[in-house]
């Protein structure tokens, strides 16, 4: 392996890891029964401040149908999204944030806050302003690369 292979081969091995350990940390922060997709649909519901697709959710995520339509059934279940028709097209539906999904999110942000904050302090917050553009430029080539 060249030199060029073995650093794309760290870069996406530190990134996997840093991904792996990140996921394992802010799990066990969520209040109990929430899982990670839950809090980032919530989250980007929160965002958005609109109504979103399932379809719309699941590009968003990258992620299929099936697995953003499992997601969805959980929440609504858990009542923290609205799930109605489309009005335009029946078979279409369309989601959004409950109060009570807002409560939700507002919670498990409480949660992982602690630990995103301890981790930023720890590396210093100009090394991780350093790091974003970086970051969000590898997120952006890898969705070109789709």
């Amino acid at each position: 392996m060249n030199d060029k292979n073995g650093l794309a081969v760290t870069l996406f091995g530190e990134v996997l890891m840093a991904d792996q350990l990140a996921r394992a940390r802010l799990s066990k922060a969520l209040p109990k029964g929430m899982e990670l997709s839950h809090f980032s649909v919530l989250n980007h519901l929160d965002r958005v401040q609109r109504e979103r697709s399932p379809a719309q959710l699941a590009k968003t995520f990258h992620v299929t149908r099936g697995a953003i339509t499992n997601t969805l059934r959980k929440l609504e279940v858990a009542g923290y999204v609205h799930i109605r028709p489309d009005w335009d097209d029946a078979r279409r539906k369309m989601v959004a944030i409950s109060p009570a999904g807002r409560r939700a999110r507002d919670a498990a942000l409480t949660g992982i806050s602690p630990i995103i904050s301890d981790i930023v302090e720890k590396m210093g917050e100009g090394r991780v302003r350093a790091v974003l553009p970086i970051l969000r430029e590898l997120r952006e080539r890898l969705d070109d690369g789709r």
